[in-house]
């Protein structure tokens, strides 16, 4: 089973809590990085399990679908409302009529009325309704709880998924700072095969070509160190952004790159696996069961409901009205209630409610090829990755042999030079092969470790054995001249004047 999410962060990494959600930085001196943190895998993943932004929204969703369900659930229980019509109201005036009149004497005469209103009335009604016979509300139910689960599901995946973003982006983080050093260790070799280059040109046992290879190689180390430092800041706010943290700190990487371990699982044992648990599979399967009930949803548009409702209702009033003169005034009450059986059937409604029908029971059948098209993919996915970690597997122990390979020759063709009985060519291309090697090898450890975390990601099993200790000498190796060479820091110059240098002269 997915372990569940950290819900609290590590007591040595309390003072990298995500920041406020809404805040926004907007001073220089807050985005100015004021702390590099060294951190851990397992600091990375707790770190992104509690900070990342991405997986609070998700989980908001599970939230957002549990209240849905709530709200079709309680189709199961009667409702109450009131109204009030008048809260108070109140009723004014003042109207005088003249009509002509005849008595019996056949004299005209006039004959005038007085009305006067001055009324303040109240009313309310409160009603009751609970539906016995709702053919939508099953149905209804019955997709809005397949949608809460696969928004449950969907959290899960975007778990596993973070999972494997914050340990790839910390294998990249690593194999940038072994390029870094990689780039370093040739810069300081170039250095001392540059120094040892113009010495014998001074001395006249050496050409004016080989200062010049020498100073080649030194200037292509550098810009290797160059874009291996720039990749190297790139992955480190990468990481950040992943981790959500503070605006003022980057991270680093505390742990050397190196094999996490070994993948026990086989490939059929891995590809049943995934097939026990992923949940992209488990969502294909509900969004048939939803589609379903969507279909029987609309077919209970065009049957029979029948609710029982209870209506109660009363007025209250006191004033004047049609006042002749001065007569006294009149109030009075009324309550009526009213009970009964409420019906509705929409016999016909020109085919729509059947259509619907047909339209929901095909989207079931297209999401049941959907799931056949994901059962595909994941295999596929598995095999993938699986292959990926052989040929890195395979990749570490060719490039760690080309590695030693590679030292021992730069070391016999410095000896050779240093001889005098073969020239700086020599000792560059030696150079070059093993910064080119090494950084080969660095790439196959990334790539290996990145190969398990995808197979724990699309397999949900953990299987990996720990690598043993490698023996290690009780004394420290003795270096080399060249490791004690100090790599300078170059100013950097404008583009445009760094590209006028290197035009041929006319």
């Amino acid at each position: 089973m997915l372990a569940p999410a950290a819900t609290k962060l590590d007591p040595s990494l309390k003072n990298l809590a995500a920041p406020a959600t809404l805040a926004l930085p907007n001073k220089p001196e807050q985005v100015r990085i004021a702390e590099l943190r060294p951190l851990s895998l397992k600091d990375v993943e707790n770190l992104a399990e509690v900070n990342n932004p991405n997986l609070k929204a998700i989980a908001s969703q599970v939230d957002q679908a549990q209240s849905q369900l709530r709200s079709q659930i309680a189709a199961w229980y009667p409702t109450l409302s009131i109204n009030a019509q008048n809260l108070p109201g109140y009723t004014g005036g003042n109207q005088r009529n003249t009509t002509a009149a005849t008595d019996s004497s056949g004299q005209a005469s006039s004959q005038k009325v007085y009305s006067f209103t001055s009324r303040w009335d109240m009313g309310a009604q409160l009603s009751a309704q609970w539906d016995l016979i709702n053919p939508q509300r099953v149905p209804q139910i019955a997709a809005a709880r397949d949608q809460f689960e696969q928004a449950k599901n969907q959290y899960l995946i975007a778990l596993r998924e973070l999972r494997l973003q914050a340990a790839q982006a910390y294998f990249e983080l690593q194999f940038s700072d072994e390029a870094v050093r990689i780039g370093q260790d040739s810069v300081r070799a170039s250095i001392v095969s540059l120094r040892d280059a113009t010495a014998r040109f001074q001395a006249g046992v050496a050409t004016k070509l080989e200062v010049l290879e020498a100073e080649t190689q030194l200037a292509r180390d550098q810009q290797l160190l160059t874009n291996a430092i720039a990749q190297q800041s790139t992955a480190r706010r990468d990481l950040a952004r992943l981790l959500d943290l503070p605006q003022n700190v980057s991270p680093t990487a505390s742990q050397q790159l190196k094999p996490l371990g070994v993948w026990t699982a086989s490939l059929q044992e891995s590809i049943i696996a995934a097939y026990a648990f992923r949940e992209e599979l488990d969502n294909a399967l509900l969004d048939i069961s939803a589609a379903n009930s969507q279909a029987n949803s609309a077919l209970g548009a065009v049957q029979p409901f029948l609710s029982i409702f209870n209506t109660l209702s009363g007025f209250r009033y006191d004033g004047y009205e049609q006042v002749l003169v001065d007569l006294p005034g009149n109030s009075g009450w009324a309550v009526e209630n009213a009970v009964g059986l409420q019906a509705t059937w929409n016999i016909f409604d020109g085919g729509a409610a059947r259509a619907q029908y047909r339209q929901a029971k095909q989207r079931a059948q297209e999401n049941s090829f959907r799931f056949a098209d994901t059962r595909d993919r994941l295999r596929f996915e598995v095999e993938q990755s699986f292959y990926q970690l052989r040929q890195a597997n395979r990749n570490i122990q060719t490039t760690s042999r080309q590695v030693t390979s590679s030292r021992e020759a730069l070391r016999l063709a410095r000896l050779r030079f240093q001889a005098g009985v073969s020239t700086q060519r020599e000792v560059v291309d030696n150079q070059r092969d093993l910064t080119q090697a090494e950084l080969a090898y660095a790439q196959a450890l990334s790539e290996y470790n990145d190969g398990l975390a995808n197979l724990r990601r699309r397999t949900g099993l953990d299987q990996i054995a720990v690598c043993q200790s490698a023996s290690l000498p009780a004394s420290k190796s003795i270096d080399d001249a060249s490791s004690s060479v100090p790599v300078p820091p170059e100013p950097l110059q404008p583009a445009c004047q760094a590209a006028a240098s290197a035009q041929p002269a006319s």
